[in-house]
């Protein structure tokens, strides 16, 4: 259908973005778009027979104007881009375009903590209270949070560590108050707004990078505390798309505990990368099998699918547990050969 040179919509525009971009760069974008995003815009570029160049030209335009607002917020912060902005754009243009990408692109609370060396960081708040410990860690980056939550005392780590999980949002004026203590002059941009830090992501982020040693020690203690929260984290700290990082042997090991029937309905909702790295760990035999459950199976509930996948994962945190399978981690886990 033939475009209007009036007010379209945001989903309107990314199309027509992507139209104009043409298959291949399309193409490298949706690999970082989720599967809804994918199908809305699929549909909506189906859905667009015709678009005028003077419509193009300007969607175009407003999306090299947007990429270069972040790329000055990004160089000296948002006072440097919105001066640079008002000078090309104008005032009116300049503003509209830093109050839209404000919220998404505002710096993070400690930034200038995450730029220093972990080791170092430790040695500076290893004996502040647990919370204040949490709420730092919780804004660092996993790597750095699981080099600090691994060097505290075992019986710190444990409390640090359930701390995260249940944080949920924290008042500007205590980020800023912890923040004057790391640092006295402030190096960020807090909103009047509660920023929402912490949570169980937050923490399974950093116990997939802490070695393994102290994620037991972590996870053990927490289920006598907290048998809920636990399972939570354990739940989430290996999902079924992470078998794309297990070796060959590893995977070859679960495979032989998988009952079929949830093998073939944990693959019906995989990825491609997924199941061509499960099929080439298993018989040709095996491989027709599968494939003929797959496809004689028809439609199927994502529940379902879900639950056969939980089902496997289970099997494969087991035998991690057991030591027959490795599962690589950011900390690092010493082989001894």
């Amino acid at each position: 259908m033939h475009r209007k040179k009036g007010v379209i919509s945001g989903r309107e525009k990314a199309a027509i973005l992507l139209i104009t971009l043409g298959p291949d760069k399309s193409a490298k974008i949706f690999k970082h778009l989720q599967e809804d995003e994918i199908e809305q815009l699929t549909l909506e570029i189906a859905n667009i027979n015709k678009v005028d160049a003077e419509t193009m030209d300007k969607v175009v335009d407003e999306f090299y104007q947007i990429c270069l607002a972040q790329d000055y917020i990004s160089q000296g912060g948002i006072s440097y881009a919105k001066d640079i902005l008002e000078k090309a754009l104008g005032s009116q243009k300049a503003l509209e375009l830093i109050n839209r990408l404000t919220a998404s692109l505002q710096v993070r609370p400690f930034d200038f903590v995450r730029k220093a060396d972990p080791n170092q960081i430790l040695n500076f708040i290893q004996n502040e209270h647990p919370q204040t410990i949490a709420l730092i860690l919780s804004f660092l980056n996993p790597s750095q949070a699981a080099v600090i939550l691994s060097g505290l005392p075992s019986e710190k780590q444990t409390d640090v560590a359930k701390r995260i999980a249940l944080m949920d949002r924290t008042s500007p004026e205590i980020i800023k108050e912890v923040e004057g203590v790391l640092e006295k002059k402030l190096s960020t941009l807090v909103t009047a707004d509660y920023t929402s830090t912490g949570g169980i992501q937050s923490i399974v982020d950093i116990l997939n990078s802490v070695d393994r040693g102290t994620e037991r020690n972590i996870i053990e203690t927490l289920e006598i505390q907290d048998s809920e929260l636990a399972e939570e984290i354990k739940r989430r700290m290996f999902v079924f798309e992470d078998i794309i990082n297990l070796d060959n042997r590893s995977i070859q090991r679960f495979l032989r505990e998988v009952d079929n029937k949830d093998l073939a309905l944990a693959l019906k909702g995989s990825s491609e990368d997924v199941s061509n790295l499960i099929y080439e760990n298993m018989s040709k035999r095996l491989q027709e099998m599968i494939k003929e459950d797959i496809e004689y199976m028809g439609p199927v509930r994502l529940k379902d699918v879900e639950e056969a996948q939980q089902r496997i994962v289970n099997i494969i945190r087991k035998l991690e547990d057991a030591g027959e399978i490795i599962i690589a981690r950011g900390g690092g886990d010493e082989l001894i050969v």
